[in-house]
């Protein structure tokens, strides 16, 4: 079979998530760095975002279809449940955070950080002061959400917590947002705990968002 190489950057949350996928289900798979809009992934999504798949004949944009076809790809371990309650379970949750998680604290209160469009690039404090009480009260949810059995669905590791997992790491990355999750205390602890896993660890990525290709 042809190895899935995954076109993107790990500075982004949603390629690392297809990379984990990787190798919770041990994927021999090729991470091509790519910048946001290479002529690479354009020929593959239509508005240039990342990640993108070629595999074999096969190419996907969009990170919950490229984890769903790997997962339906290779053999166990599986990252989407079987049971019909808990699969729908795991939609929930991503659509959650997809739509509306990541747009609060990476989109909003990190970008507010790290790439803030101040005239002297310091944080944009009207940006995260206004946010922050959304952070707070996501954050909440989600520590509710995994007060019970330390993930978001059931009692074992799926795509619901490998899609959230990078962007509660970058959450940490700022002081704001590493005070809330430290707060949170059952999100602090399913965090440390999950970070300890090798296909977390493996993925690292390098600090700062990714990096957009030069106009022709």
């Amino acid at each position: 079979m042809a190895i899935p190489e995954i076109i993107g950057s790990l500075r982004s949350t949603y390629t690392r998530v297809v990379c984990i996928v990787c190798e919770e289900k041990g994927i021999d798979y090729v991470l091509t760095e790519r910048p946001l809009h290479a002529a690479e992934i354009r020929a593959i999504h239509p508005f240039g975002k990342m990640p993108v798949l070629r595999h074999g004949e096969v190419e996907l944009f969009e990170s919950k279809a490229i984890a769903t076809w790997l997962d339906r790809s290779f053999p166990a371990p599986f990252v989407f449940p079987s049971d019909p309650h808990l699969a729908a379970l795991v939609e929930q949750w991503v659509s959650l955070v997809n739509t509306t998680i990541d747009r609060t604290l990476i989109r909003t209160y990190l970008f507010a950080h790290i790439a803030p469009g101040t005239a002297d690039g310091a944080p944009n404090r009207a940006a995260i002061d206004a946010v922050m009480p959304d952070v707070r009260t996501q954050v909440d949810v989600l520590d509710k959400a995994v007060a019970g059995t330390g993930h978001l669905v059931g009692k074992q590791f799926t795509f619901a917590d490998i899609n959230l997992m990078p962007i509660l790491h970058r959450l940490g990355q700022a002081p704001e947002g590493a005070e809330a999750l430290a707060r949170a205390t059952h999100l602090a602890r399913y965090y440390e705990r999950h970070a300890a896993r090798p296909s977390f660890r493996r993925t690292d990525p390098p600090a700062g968002p990714p990096r957009r290709a030069s106009s022709p």
